[in-house]
């Protein structure tokens, strides 16, 4: 084999090599993001699995205010979080 084909041989093995690392980072790096993107992904399948449900929970968002709503949701944990001990 001549020398500039040995050269280019090693030359692909370090790309190869390279770029493989890349890859690996690039993993590394998204599974945060992919860890998100499932959990929205099942909120999404939720929802569309269950419309009316979420047609009912949206009009009763805006019929009794997120003020109202929160304040019982609030009620609703201490409730439970007494009942749970």
């Amino acid at each position: 084999m001549s020398r500039r084909a040995q050269g280019l041989v090693q030359r692909r093995r370090e790309l190869v090599a390279r770029s493989a690392a890349q890859r690996a980072e690039l993993v590394r790096n998204a599974d945060p993001l992919l860890t998100k993107a499932a959990a929205l992904d099942r909120v999404v399948t939720r929802v569309r699995d269950y419309p009316l449900i979420t047609g009912a929970v949206a009009a009763g968002i805006v019929l009794l205010g997120s003020q109202r709503i929160f304040d019982l949701a609030s009620r609703l944990l201490t409730v439970y979080a007494l009942l749970r001990r």
